[in-house]
Protein backbone atom coordinates (compact mmCIF):
# COMPACT_ATOMS: atom_id res chain seq x y z
CA UNK A 1 0.00 0.00 0.00
CA UNK A 2 2.50 2.15 1.16
CA UNK A 3 4.79 1.45 -2.63
CA UNK A 4 1.46 2.43 -4.59
CA UNK A 5 0.80 5.58 -2.56
CA UNK A 6 4.71 6.34 -3.00
CA UNK A 7 3.78 6.22 -7.00
CA UNK A 8 0.71 7.72 -6.94
CA UNK A 9 2.19 10.76 -5.14
CA UNK A 10 4.82 11.13 -7.36
CA UNK A 11 3.26 11.14 -10.57
CA UNK A 12 3.95 14.54 -12.26
CA UNK A 13 0.29 15.46 -12.24
CA UNK A 14 -0.09 15.03 -8.67
CA UNK A 15 2.82 16.74 -8.39
CA UNK A 16 2.10 19.66 -10.98
CA UNK A 17 -1.10 19.85 -8.88
CA UNK A 18 0.62 20.63 -5.94
CA UNK A 19 3.06 23.77 -7.06
CA UNK A 20 -0.47 24.95 -8.60
CA UNK A 21 -2.51 24.67 -5.03
CA UNK A 22 0.69 26.05 -3.23
CA UNK A 23 1.08 28.81 -5.62
CA UNK A 24 -2.33 29.42 -6.25
CA UNK A 25 -2.97 29.74 -2.33
CA UNK A 26 0.23 32.60 -2.36
CA UNK A 27 -1.60 34.11 -5.19
CA UNK A 28 -4.72 34.56 -3.66
CA UNK A 29 -3.59 36.40 -0.27
CA UNK A 30 -1.57 38.61 -3.01
CA UNK A 31 -5.06 39.72 -4.45
CA UNK A 32 -6.55 39.52 -0.74
CA UNK A 33 -3.66 41.98 0.03
CA UNK A 34 -4.32 44.27 -3.44
CA UNK A 35 -8.14 44.15 -2.60
CA UNK A 36 -8.20 45.54 1.06
CA UNK A 37 -5.12 47.47 1.11
CA UNK A 38 -5.28 49.39 -2.32
CA UNK A 39 -8.58 49.31 -4.37
CA UNK A 40 -10.90 48.91 -1.19
CA UNK A 41 -9.56 52.35 0.12
CA UNK A 42 -10.20 54.75 -2.81
CA UNK A 43 -13.58 52.92 -3.33
CA UNK A 44 -14.17 53.70 0.11
CA UNK A 45 -12.92 57.41 -0.23
CA UNK A 46 -15.33 58.08 -3.73
CA UNK A 47 -18.24 56.64 -1.44
CA UNK A 48 -17.92 59.05 1.55
CA UNK A 49 -14.94 57.57 3.85
CA UNK A 50 -16.84 54.11 4.14
CA UNK A 51 -14.67 51.24 5.31
CA UNK A 52 -16.19 48.08 4.04
CA UNK A 53 -14.32 46.04 6.17
CA UNK A 54 -15.89 47.74 8.90
CA UNK A 55 -19.90 47.57 7.91
CA UNK A 56 -21.82 45.39 9.69
CA UNK A 57 -25.51 44.63 11.07
CA UNK A 58 -25.92 43.88 14.62
CA UNK A 59 -28.37 41.42 15.47
CA UNK A 60 -28.43 41.93 19.28
CA UNK A 61 -30.01 45.02 20.84
CA UNK A 62 -26.96 46.11 22.60
CA UNK A 63 -24.77 48.85 20.87
CA UNK A 64 -20.95 48.23 20.01
CA UNK A 65 -18.69 50.97 18.31
CA UNK A 66 -16.98 48.47 15.88
CA UNK A 67 -17.52 45.05 14.50
CA UNK A 68 -14.21 44.27 16.16
CA UNK A 69 -15.86 44.84 19.57
CA UNK A 70 -19.24 43.37 18.60
CA UNK A 71 -17.27 40.07 17.65
CA UNK A 72 -15.08 40.88 20.87
CA UNK A 73 -18.34 40.71 23.04
CA UNK A 74 -19.70 37.93 21.17
CA UNK A 75 -22.81 39.46 19.79
CA UNK A 76 -24.58 37.68 16.51
CA UNK A 77 -23.93 40.15 13.48
CA UNK A 78 -23.94 40.54 9.84
CA UNK A 79 -20.28 41.40 8.55
CA UNK A 80 -21.70 41.98 5.20
CA UNK A 81 -18.82 44.67 4.49
CA UNK A 82 -16.45 41.47 4.44
CA UNK A 83 -18.21 39.86 2.13
CA UNK A 84 -18.23 42.76 -0.28
CA UNK A 85 -14.19 42.51 0.29
CA UNK A 86 -14.16 38.96 -0.40
CA UNK A 87 -16.80 39.19 -3.22
CA UNK A 88 -14.42 41.81 -5.11
CA UNK A 89 -11.32 39.68 -4.00
CA UNK A 90 -13.19 36.41 -6.54
CA UNK A 91 -14.11 38.72 -9.05
CA UNK A 92 -10.13 40.15 -9.72
CA UNK A 93 -8.92 36.71 -9.29
CA UNK A 94 -11.55 34.74 -11.46
CA UNK A 95 -10.38 37.74 -14.01
CA UNK A 96 -6.78 37.45 -13.58
CA UNK A 97 -7.08 33.30 -13.91
CA UNK A 98 -9.41 33.70 -17.40
CA UNK A 99 -6.55 35.77 -18.63
CA UNK A 100 -4.09 33.45 -17.76
CA UNK A 101 -5.67 30.71 -19.33
CA UNK A 102 -6.42 32.37 -22.13
CA UNK A 103 -2.63 33.45 -22.83
CA UNK A 104 -2.08 29.69 -22.25
CA UNK A 105 -4.23 28.24 -24.81
CA UNK A 106 -3.71 30.66 -26.98
CA UNK A 107 0.45 29.72 -26.70
CA UNK A 108 -0.63 26.24 -26.83
CA UNK A 109 -2.60 26.24 -29.89
CA UNK A 110 0.01 26.85 -32.47
CA UNK A 111 2.05 24.15 -30.85
CA UNK A 112 -1.27 21.97 -32.21
CA UNK A 113 -0.96 20.37 -35.46
CA UNK A 114 -4.53 21.45 -37.49
CA UNK A 115 -6.75 18.56 -37.98
CA UNK A 116 -6.91 16.80 -41.35
CA UNK A 117 -9.05 18.03 -44.05
CA UNK A 118 -12.00 15.99 -44.50
CA UNK A 119 -13.59 17.68 -47.70
CA UNK A 120 -12.19 19.81 -50.50
CA UNK A 121 -13.48 22.09 -53.08
CA UNK A 122 -13.73 21.90 -56.69
CA UNK A 123 -11.00 24.85 -58.88
CA UNK A 124 -13.27 24.72 -61.55
CA UNK A 125 -16.97 25.59 -60.07
CA UNK A 126 -15.38 26.93 -56.33
CA UNK A 127 -18.60 24.36 -54.72
CA UNK A 128 -17.04 22.65 -51.41
CA UNK A 129 -18.02 19.98 -49.87
CA UNK A 130 -17.04 17.30 -52.12
CA UNK A 131 -15.17 13.94 -50.42
CA UNK A 132 -11.84 13.71 -50.41
CA UNK A 133 -11.56 10.46 -52.20
CA UNK A 134 -13.52 11.63 -55.30
CA UNK A 135 -12.61 11.80 -58.61
CA UNK A 136 -15.32 14.31 -60.41
CA UNK A 137 -17.40 17.21 -58.71
CA UNK A 138 -20.94 16.11 -57.65
CA UNK A 139 -21.86 19.69 -58.98
CA UNK A 140 -20.15 20.41 -62.29
CA UNK A 141 -18.79 17.09 -63.01
CA UNK A 142 -15.22 18.44 -63.81
CA UNK A 143 -12.36 15.80 -63.63
CA UNK A 144 -10.76 16.51 -60.19
CA UNK A 145 -7.37 15.04 -59.32
CA UNK A 146 -7.13 12.22 -57.01
CA UNK A 147 -5.58 13.22 -53.61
Amino acid sequence: MWKEFKEFAMRGSVLDMAVGIIIGAAFGRIVTSVVNDIIMPPIGVILGHVDFSSLYINLSRTHYDSLADAKKAGAAVIGYGMFINTVIDFLIVAFVVFLLVKQVNRMIKPLQPPPPAATKECPYCISGGIAMKATRCPHCTAQLQAT
